[in-house]
């Protein structure tokens, strides 16, 4: 429901602290972030044998590139992976600190005890697959599908699976309210490619060895025979359920269903014992998404023998729970997650893997900590001036814009005025104390967690919106934009380098924190977010007219990303990445205009021979700089709505007539766009 700046983005926090925890003894200082060169801009990382003209990323970053090798615990390293390294420190020291505190009470307590029933290795090793023994003794004493879907609805609040997914999230028609949504589920491989394509059979292959592994892990019976149903069963759903980028269309993927008419419309699964399961009884309306598949994926369970459905459920479980579990079971999640999908040689350290678990399950209780650790009052006060100004730029290009219509133009500007911004943290945190954190119990912690977590969903439902609740937790380098409440959201670790350096220069900096903003507020703009009203509503604010023009426009750019060859024979799925790619394009030129806005008539300086909007666009370059392994970028083009970093550079720019003069790009050269091929959208 969120449009997120970076998919699966790292966390951190922002510039200097006031004051940290006591640090671990083998853990650097964490009070300075990284600074990029003397005013913002890595001038070293760039390869200037490479003209701008010819290849701008590489220009930008080539030096950098060079010399990048990928840390062996990871699938890609840039400058996210970056700052989650700082970010899974600092979580760190905050974590140890509070888990050595004796006196530590409420929240910190949480924290520490959580931490180091994950950190604790020899009593989770010791107690190996007991920890599941209640959860699979529930799932091989379901006598009936019946109770299956109950026990399918009941995975909502803990580890297993489903056919189906459900949350509870506000009404995309009525955003003051929150409505239960149901979507389609049931595959466990990064998509549904994986199991219909050929180019994905050695994967499937590997997962099906996958399968049995944890089934004769967890001791279920005949593991090799149930792994072969499981991903015959998994092939089956995968045929029937809509693509990603199907599963974008906000107008399509809103169809309100009275359960008793979706028992109706969808017969072979029971919605209402699924729905009691989840702690969704209250629910009599609840929202499908993709409608189409869930008939036929509902006839595919009643078809589908009640021991295939246990073992399924059985694998689920212990899938899920692998990371939780002894290093038998963490292992082999490992190989098959990390290692064969996305060709990451070795496991990351516990210790990072138990930050990342706390900020999941405890996220505003360890995000709090983070905040006074790592965080200043002064940097929300910047932050909030920068959003500012860009808002004033979009307000100008919607003014400016030759294609769209008054009225559609006065809609657009209400809207925008309309936004919400949220910068940092919450203005109030979450209360944690109703939930139970056990220390050396890991596996009921965890459980625990999504327990309260849904639960605390789950109450809402039909009840009203609350406006001040983040989507996103403090520690996160990420940014968001979400069409119901109308609003874009910004964590407190935005605010660095390579995003934003205090002590930098303007236009780097525009060019980087100034472009995040920007894409956020595009978001609100684009082929989906444009649905939306300014009071969040999923509404036709359109002349048909407006709307065929920028659904042109939006064509012809989706077009020059599926024209990229990324890797042999794998493109970038123009439709699927068409948002993020129009937010990347809109937040660039919002950016620039804000900061030639910020010179207040003046002349921009140069700089070691650069000038202004050179800097603009190296300061966007830079953010997105870095390195994925093959398998991790196979799975990303189609997985993924966000195009690979170098193309989030190299396909906006070409569009942006500034950049042409900016670096001398003339007909001929490998980065030139003639002016009737550039798509003009905000």
């Amino acid at each position: 429901m969120i449009k997120t700046l970076w998919l699966g983005a790292a966390s951190v926090a922002a510039l200097l602290c006031a004051s940290a925890p006591a640090l671990a003894a083998d853990l650097p200082d964490l009070s300075k972030a990284p600074r990029m060169g003397p005013w913002g801009f890595d001038m070293a990382g760039r390869d200037t044998s490479v003209a701008p003209s010819k290849d701008f990323f590489e220009y930008a970053n080539g030096v950098y590139l060079n010399k990048l090798e990928i840390p062996a615990d990871r699938s890609r390293y840039g400058a996210f992976d970056a700052l989650q390294e700082l970010s899974q420190q600092r979580m760190r020291a905050v974590a140890e600190g509070a888990a050595a505190k004796t006196a530590a009470t409420g929240d910190e307590a949480k924290v520490g005890a959580f931490y180091h029933s994950f950190m604790d290795e020899a009593a989770v090793n010791a107690a190996g697959a007991k920890p599941m023994a209640a959860d699979l003794a529930a799932i091989k004493a379901v006598k009936d599908k019946t109770e299956m879907a109950r026990l399918m609805g009941a995975t909502m609040r803990k580890f297993g699976g489903s056919f189906f997914g459900a949350y509870v999230h506000d009404d995309a028609k009525d955003p003051e309210r929150y409505t239960a949504y149901l979507s389609q589920a049931g595959l466990s491989l990064p998509d549904r490619d994986y199991y219909l394509e050929d180019r994905f059979k050695t994967q499937k292959a590997a997962y099906e060895a996958y399968v049995a592994k944890m089934l004769g892990l967890a001791g279920w019976e005949k593991p090799a025979e149930y792994a072969k149903a499981i991903v015959a069963l998994e092939t089956e759903i995968a045929q029937v359920s809509w693509t990603r980028a199907e599963r974008r269309d906000d107008d399509k993927t809103y169809n309100p269903f009275e359960v008793d008419k979706l028992q109706a419309y969808a017969p072979g699964f029971d919605w209402k014992a699924f729905l009691d399961g989840a702690h969704l009884p209250q629910a009599s309306r609840v929202i499908v998404a993709e409608n189409t598949a869930f008939p036929k994926i509902a006839q595919i369970y009643a078809n589908t023998p009640l021991d295939v459905l246990q073992a399924w459920s059985a694998f689920s479980l212990a899938d899920q729970a692998a990371p939780y579990l002894s290093k038998d079971f963490e292992d082999a999640n490992f190989n098959f997650r990390s290692k064969t999908l996305s060709g990451t040689p070795v496991q990351q350290p516990r210790w990072k893997r138990a930050v990342n678990a706390t900020d999941s399950s405890l996220g505003e209780a360890l995000g709090k900590l983070y905040v006074e650790a790592y965080f200043p009052a002064e940097s929300k006060a910047k932050m909030e001036e920068l959003v500012g100004n860009i808002q004033v730029a979009m307000k100008g290009r919607i003014e400016k814009l030759d294609w769209m219509s008054p009225a559609t133009k006065a809609k657009a500007l209400e809207k925008l005025a309309k936004f919400r911004v949220k910068i940092g943290y919450p203005d109030k945190w979450r209360d944690y104390s109703a939930l139970q954190i056990k220390d050396g119990d890991l596996y009921g912690n965890v459980e625990r967690a999504a327990a309260f977590e849904w639960d605390y969903r789950a109450a809402r439902y039909g009840g009203p919106v609350d406006d001040d609740e983040w989507g996103m937790t403090p520690p996160t380098i990420n940014a968001y934009y979400q069409p119901t409440k109308n609003e874009i959201v910004f964590p407190a670790a935005i605010l660095q380098p390579p995003f934003f350096d205090p002590d930098g220069d303007p236009a780097v900096n525009y060019g980087g924190i100034g472009g995040v903003i920007g894409h956020e507020i595009t978001h609100g703009f684009d082929d989906q977010g444009r649905k939306s009203d300014g009071d969040g509503r999923l509404a036709e604010w359109w002349t048909a007219e407006d709307a065929a023009k920028f659904n042109a426009q939006a064509a012809k750019f989706g077009k020059q990303y599926a024209a990229v060859e990324v890797l042999p024979g794998a493109h970038i799925n123009g439709d699927l990445t068409m948002g993020e790619n129009i937010a990347d394009l809109g937040g660039l030129l919002v950016a620039l205009d804000a900061y030639h806005l910020s010179l207040k008539g003046k002349p921009a300086p140069t700089i070691d021979g650069v000038t202004g909007d050179q800097r603009v666009f190296l300061g966007w370059a830079q953010v997105w700089r870095g390195k994925y392994r093959d398998d991790r970028m196979r799975q990303q083009l189609v997985s993924d709505p966000h195009s690979p970093p170098k193309y989030r550079v190299q396909v906006p720019v070409q569009n942006i007539d500034a950049f042409y003069e900016a670096f001398g790009v003339k007909p001929g050269d490998a980065m030139y766009l003639a002016p009737a091929d550039r798509v003009r959208i905000w």
